[in-house]
């Protein structure tokens, strides 16, 4: 098979096109013939050499991708309600820079009704990671209030229908007027431009002193400290990336006498079990959204796999809104 590799740690022209074998496939495994695949900052930290492959993962990297199952263990594919040659999106813990890709079955998910492969790679890395971290540990509830840093990033964008979907007010930060637009168009009742704005004090006009219930934080570091005067009593502060740095100074004093919550999780290298019921959960309750439209997935710009360098490049300069995707054939 083709596949894209990382041939050193460094700048995105370390991904190179190569010829790899064939990936095995085990028990409880699908082999799915790669149509496209999703970007994302995970990826570009692994170019880096800043975020190794868990145990028993491909080098290569790609966490999510979409096509048609190929061959793979024809008793849980039934028992998943799929077949060889459905078309379907999986989660990945690597590997989906390739023409084909071994996955769990129980991450496999079904294309939703009319979506392109493209569209249905965009889906799965960001929507097990909003659902597990805004709706499970976080448990933003309908008529909350959820804030958002890096709107218009695949993240973000997920975040913002997900959540007025199931009724919650978004407010989101992004880097420029343009962006803050952007994230208005898909959805969000509020955007901060954080250049130009205090966000700890936008957001507690915009509740009128209340606080955001929940806040979906990419950034960390120094954040951290400033998400907390922009909390509610009993808020809720979900990580789930460090770009700003791993460390941070709190008013602990803060969190005791206001009830809050600060918790951060990692998917990659999680069991597949535990994705697998993210998957299920997702399945009932988010599937039927993207089927009937309610929700989409907002695709920047769409990449020949061989362009790699390309995709990465751009999600580094951080122009793009929403998912970039890399596509065969």
């Amino acid at each position: 098979m083709k596949a894209i590799e990382i041939s050193r740690s460094g700048a995105p022209e370390v991904l190179r096109l190569v010829d790899r074998p064939d990936p095995a496939w085990g028990p409880g495994e699908a082999l799915l013939r790669v149509s496209a695949a999703g970007v994302n900052r995970p990826d570009v930290l692994q170019r880096k050499g800043l975020y190794p492959p868990p145990a028993g993962a491909s080098d290569l990297p790609g966490l999510e991708v979409a096509g048609t199952i190929e061959a793979g263990d024809t008793k849980a594919l039934a028992e998943a309600g799929l077949a060889i040659g459905d078309r379907v999106c999986a989660l990945l813990a690597g590997g989906g820079y390739a023409e084909l890709a071994a996955a769990p079955v129980g991450q496999c998910l079904p294309v939703p009704a009319g979506f392109s492969d493209a569209e249905a790679a965009a889906l799965p890395e960001t929507f097990f990671t909003v659902w597990t971290n805004v709706f499970e540990r976080s448990r933003l509830a309908a008529g909350e209030t959820l804030l958002v840093h890096g709107g218009t990033s695949g993240i973000g964008v997920t975040a913002i229908q997900l959540s007025k979907a199931l009724g919650a007010t978004v407010i989101v930060t992004a880097g420029s007027d343009r962006k803050c637009a952007a994230c208005r168009a898909l959805g969000a009742d509020h955007a901060i431009n954080y250049r130009s704005q205090d966000f700890v004090a936008e957001v507690q006009r915009l509740t009128a002193g209340k606080g955001a219930d929940v806040i979906l934080d990419m950034v960390a570091g120094d954040y951290l400290g400033r998400e907390l005067g922009c909390l509610a009593d009993d808020g809720r502060v979900a990580i789930i990336a460090v770009q700003g740095g791993v460390r941070c100074e709190i008013n602990a004093a803060d969190v005791l006498r206001r009830r809050l919550t600060i918790s951060g999780s990692t998917l990659r290298a999680r069991p597949v079990a535990f994705k697998s019921q993210i998957a299920s959960r997702l399945r009932e309750q988010v599937w039927p959204l993207l089927a009937s439209g309610r929700i989409k997935p907002v695709i920047d710009r769409i990449f020949p796999a061989a362009e790699a360098a390309a995709a990465h490049a751009r999600m580094e300069s951080g122009e793009h809104v929403g998912k970039l995707v890399l596509a065969w054939n």
